[in-house]
């Protein structure tokens, strides 16, 4: 070995606790504690306050896009396949869910720090888009409001994805900033969820990236959930 040459790190855990899983699995246990211990001390409007800042950039970056895009959205799909747990089954949870547990909501990710129904019947999510933490709404999720995706080549034959939900995302003036399509159809043995997010075509390709992997970090762990609710 040359004085220069390196080799990369690594490090096992061979014996002490007696739980299973590696080192990796025991962080994440833990920075999901501490993190759900911050929300709860916080709380809603503690979470708000702090990120004021954050969200006034953050939602002034989603205009300025939107704006230069002049309406032109790029999209990108996140398709995740689930087995043991049927896509009625999981709906189910997530209509429960989105009608009231926020707690079950914001657990699901990291960057999520409000996911609320709004005044006006709008559901509020502050969350990261890329990397700029965002305020903003979704109007008609949970329904088939699909006027706008009619003729959008994401969309996938109802005979194979008859589960499908839509919404335009926007800012407090009514800025629209975004959209989502959700679709899922069941397998064999399971479901299939194909995600897809639309974001204005002037955003750089990280903020499409990071939200395919917002979406499948969030999903994964909300089907989860679902499947031990379900028990």
């Amino acid at each position: 070995m040359t004085e220069n040459q390196t080799f990369p790190v690594t490090v096992t855990l061979e014996s002490g606790p007696t739980g299973g899983g590696s080192i990796d699995d025991l962080e994440l246990f833990y920075s999901r504690r501490a993190l759900d211990r911050f929300r709860t001390r916080l709380g809603r409007q503690g979470l708000l306050d702090l990120l004021a800042a954050d969200i006034e950039e953050g939602n002034a970056f989603l205009r300025e896009s939107a704006l230069a895009s002049d309406g032109t959205f790029e999209a990108g799909t996140t398709v995740l396949a689930t087995r043991g747990l049927n896509s009625a089954d999981f709906l189910a949870w997530m209509e429960r869910a989105f009608a009231g547990d926020e707690t079950a909501l914001l657990a699901a990710h990291p960057e999520h720090y409000v996911m609320a129904p709004g005044t006006d019947g709008a559901f509020n999510v502050v969350e990261n888009i890329g990397p700029h933490v965002c305020s903003f709404f979704m109007g008609g999720w949970g329904t088939d409001a699909m006027a706008w995706a009619a003729d959008a080549p994401e969309l996938l034959p109802e005979s194979d994805f008859p589960h499908k939900m839509s919404s335009n995302l926007f800012l407090a003036d009514g800025t629209v900033v975004g959209r989502a399509l959700t679709q899922f159809g069941d397998t064999a043995d399971g479901f299939t969820a194909s995600l897809t997010v639309y974001v204005p075509t002037t955003c750089p390709p990280e903020v499409l990236e990071h939200h395919l992997r917002h979406y499948a970090v969030e999903f994964r762990n909300w089907i989860v959930v679902a499947a031990a609710a379900r028990g």
